[in-house]
């Protein structure tokens, strides 16, 4: 696999892009999941959400889990940990901030949003845009997420790259400081050397 660095300016670009739209996406789910309950621009009082509508009409092959943990009384749970999670990975993709993190941590999530409902109808759902069968949105974002786990986007731009350049100039630093160090070391024990040859060439004479 070749290096991100190797690519043009333009390619390194679309995918630093792509992993901010994947970010915001991600920032705003958690934020407005967060914010609620709370009063809308029109004066509609939100609701608050919760991920238990969502999880009890799931039909996936990880939907019994979810069901069982709602059931045993979980819901609180389950929803701050989703709200959170997608607030704090749209904030990693975005900044560019432990990307590696934030990359598993939206594909560990989207997984589990897919297996939780399969698109296997391939009709128009009540509630749902589109008409999909087995690829719907959470998939080909999911995909994406993998495209740029596969291309290291934190050596182009975001906080990981200023970090691992401050790190690496402070390690230039500390040699340069030991190799200053060094030097007299070196310089006496040139001279010292110098002073053996001296004085053995004056005995032999």
């Amino acid at each position: 696999m070749r290096s991100v660095n190797t690519f043009s300016s333009g390619q390194q670009i679309v995918l630093v892009v792509l992993r901010s739209l994947i970010g915001w996406h991600f920032f705003y789910e958690g934020y407005y999941k967060l914010s609620v309950p709370g009063w809308s621009r029109e004066g509609v009082l939100l609701a608050p959400w919760t991920s238990a509508g969502y999880l009890k009409s799931a039909t996936g092959p990880l939907a019994w889990i979810f069901q069982k943990m709602i059931d045993a009384g979980w819901t609180t749970w389950i929803d701050n940990t989703v709200k959170i999670s997608l607030l704090v990975i749209g904030i990693s993709l975005l900044l560019g901030l432990f990307i590696r993190i934030g990359l598993w941590g939206a594909l560990v999530l989207l997984a589990m949003f897919y297996f939780l409902m399969v698109p296997l109808a391939g009709t128009p759902q009540p509630g749902a845009e589109g008409v999909y069968l087995l690829v719907n949105k959470t998939l080909i974002e999911g995909a994406a997420v993998v495209v740029l786990l596969f291309f290291k986007t934190e050596t182009i731009a975001g906080l990981d790259l200023l970090l691992a350049r401050k790190k690496k100039s402070m390690e230039v630093s500390t040699n340069e400081i030991s190799l200053s160090d060094s030097q007299p070391e070196v310089t006496l024990q040139k001279s010292a050397t110098v002073e053996s040859v001296e004085r053995a060439r004056e005995l032999n004479i």
